[in-house]
């Protein structure tokens, strides 16, 4: 019965993360870059049980011996939170300093994950950052940065700095004012980027902060850059409500459950253990 227990809250607190997360997601849906999480939930390992028994032998001899029972489940738990990166959609907003990532083909790794390309942001902890948010702005120095105040960087880790907000970014990642070209966003590509780490505020870092490879030096990725557009957050709503209404069913379901095994256990305590 106390097994019971257990069960029924790892079932409540798995479902209460979900529904975290899924309140989260919701929460970031105009969140311009916003990469929506998906929980994986795992159950703990199995227990072997055995029960104790005692044999006589023709001699008289009492032995014991531990006879298999058969396995038991130990409950689940939310293994990991990570982001999908599903490119959202571009949403015009005809800003100078707003740019936008285009897909346009992603390589596939030998195990079927889909890389991706992000902006280089300065850390100022160190190293480099990372985001799919272009929602960017000119400091009072005339430095390119994001909404945190993080300096944006080209192509060999340096912050951008303009004379103004007159300029133009070119498909290809080049910022031109005067027809001249002036410096060159630095875009990443993470082959794998569930190795990515969220550092929040919609960043990510790989390998406590060390810099990714060019996506500019790979053959395989093929992208565009779109100055005036913003990419929406890739959370789908009616999905992400709908997943959150089951999670609830659910973590009502283990409630019920909770209950009638604490009914039980007063039963057992407070009338059978009478007689």
């Amino acid at each position: 019965m106390f097994r019971g227990f257990y069960h029924a809250a790892s079932g409540m607190i798995t479902q209460q993360r979900r529904v975290e997360m899924f309140t989260n997601n919701l929460a970031n849906i105009n969140t311009p870059g916003y990469k929506a999480d998906q929980s994986s939930v795992r159950a703990f390992p199995e227990m072997l049980l055995q029960r104790l028994e005692t044999e006589k032998s023709p001699s008289g001899q009492v032995t014991t011996k531990m006879s298999p029972v058969g396995s038991i489940n130990t409950g689940v738990y939310v293994q990991d939170l990570t982001p999908t990166y599903k490119q959202g959609d571009l949403n015009k907003t005809e800003l100078n300093t707003d740019v936008a990532l285009n897909n346009i083909f992603m390589p596939t790794n030998a195990e079927g994950i889909t890389g991706s390309i992000f902006f280089t942001v300065e850390n100022p902890d160190g190293g480099v950052q990372y985001t799919r948010n272009g929602n960017f702005t000119l400091d009072g120095y005339g430095f390119l940065t994001n909404a945190n105040g993080h300096y944006i960087l080209d192509t060999a880790g340096n912050p951008i700095q303009l004379t103004s907000d007159q300029f133009t970014v070119t498909a290809d990642g080049w910022i031109q004012q005067d027809g001249q070209n002036v410096a060159r966003l630095g875009i990443a590509f993470a082959e794998n980027p569930n190795e990515l780490a969220k550092s929040g505020e919609g960043l990510f870092q790989w390998n406590n902060g060390q810099a990714l490879p060019s996506a500019y030096e790979n053959g395989q990725v093929s992208f565009a850059l779109q100055q005036g557009y913003l990419e929406r957050s890739n959370v789908d709503a009616t999905e992400t409500m709908t997943q959150m209404l089951a999670a609830y069913r659910t973590f009502e379901a283990n409630q019920k459950v909770l209950q009638a095994y604490d009914r039980s256990m007063d039963k057992a305590v407070n009338e059978i253990g009478k007689i």
